[in-house]
């Protein structure tokens, strides 16, 4: 215990008084990976300046439908995502930010008027806790439609507790949908205690087949990743450190529905009926399914049920039932699991 509470006081020093800005960090694993999707990009260049000078994040996790819905990002930091998601959410939706850094939550709250008011709201829809994404005690159970994160989730000492948070907290159909660096080999326990390989969103990286082994203790059967990118090390004494594991960026996604742990084939098919607007002709669940519009693909029993039991449910047509079992959906090769990108793209449970 005072080893992971040596790891924490580091990480909060390291972003709270170490760091001036993104411009400090010596990997880009806490850059940036994906571009943001056309839909955030206009928003994002309306953020106050001073929020996105010190950002961090490996990725976008930046989530569609969210109108109306409530919305927490852990980690939230400066707040970056958590205003482009208050713009998204619109003045009926409500987004909450976590974060244990009081330099960092200091900067988000010091433009909570500005953006609401640059949104053209009455009042805030943005609130700045601060705290342990270990503990969201603060959130009711059942209470939230989309829980995300953007390159933190990989420094907490305790991400069991941490994800059995975020399926407490989310509704029923609810989505976890987040960014963050994983391992293609587990991390040295001396490396793990490195204060700036953890700083770095390196040495607690977890794993990707006890991320898988983790969701599964929960009953969460099935994830996708949506994207995923190699990490290079640029810096040669942090190569030296830890130059011997595989890092990966990647943006998944995890419903809280009952799912299997393997792709079934039921022999039924999806159609995307459109009427999302930020994908007007296609609609991209994850690395290997696009959707276009008016389109049937043949979908696994695990996809079928995502399409259906939560919000995208409007804006498809699940064609078939469970009632007759033809084996194995046919869906190839994981790339998480090889850990080779040129591999086909394949479901996270296959």
């Amino acid at each position: 215990m005072d080893s992971d509470n040596t790891v924490t006081d580091n990480a909060k020093d390291y972003y709270g008084q170490v760091l001036g800005g993104s411009g400090d960090l010596q990997t880009s694993a806490c850059c940036p990976a994906d571009a943001l999707p056309a839909f955030a990009r206009d928003i994002i260049s309306d953020i106050h300046p001073e929020v996105l000078e010190k950002f961090y994040g490996c990725g976008s996790p930046i989530p569609e439908l969210i109108e109306g819905k409530t919305v927490v990002d852990l980690g939230c930091g400066t707040g970056r995502d958590c205003y482009m998601f208050s713009k998204l959410v619109g003045a009926h939706g409500r987004v909450f930010g976590i974060d244990m850094t009081e330099q960092q939550l200091a900067v988000a709250r010091a433009h909570q008027d500005y953006h609401r008011d640059l949104w053209g709201y009455d009042s805030s829809n943005v609130e700045f806790i601060e705290g342990y994404i270990e503990d969201l005690s603060m959130i009711e159970d059942d209470s939230v439609d989309v829980v995300t994160s953007n390159c933190v989730l990989n420094m907490s000492t305790s991400k069991e507790n941490v994800f059995a948070e975020i399926f407490r907290v989310l509704k029923p159909g609810g989505e976890l949908f987040f960014s963050d660096i994983f391992a293609l080999q587990r991390i040295p326990k001396a490396l793990m205690e490195d204060p700036v390989l953890h700083g770095e969103c390196l040495a607690g990286a977890i794993y990707t087949e006890d991320f898988r082994r983790l969701l599964l203790g929960l009953g969460i059967h099935d994830y996708r990743v949506i994207t995923q990118s190699s990490v290079t090390i640029e810096n040669p004494e942090i190569q030296a450190k830890i130059g011997m594991i595989d890092f990966l960026s990647m943006t998944v996604r995890a419903f809280k529905i009952d799912v299997e742990d393997r792709c079934e084939d039921y022999g039924q098919v999806a159609v995307y009926k459109g009427g999302i607007e930020q994908s007007p002709h296609a609609y991209r669940l994850d690395d290997h399914h696009l959707f276009r519009v008016g389109k049937a693909e043949p979908v696994c029993s695990n996809t079928a049920r995502m399409l259906a039991l939560t919000r995208l449910g409007d804006y498809f047509q699940i064609i078939g039932d469970e009632s007759v079992h033809f084996g194995l959906f046919d869906c190839g090769p994981s790339p998480v699991a090889t850990g080779n990108q040129d591999d086909e793209a394949g479901g996270a449970c296959c």
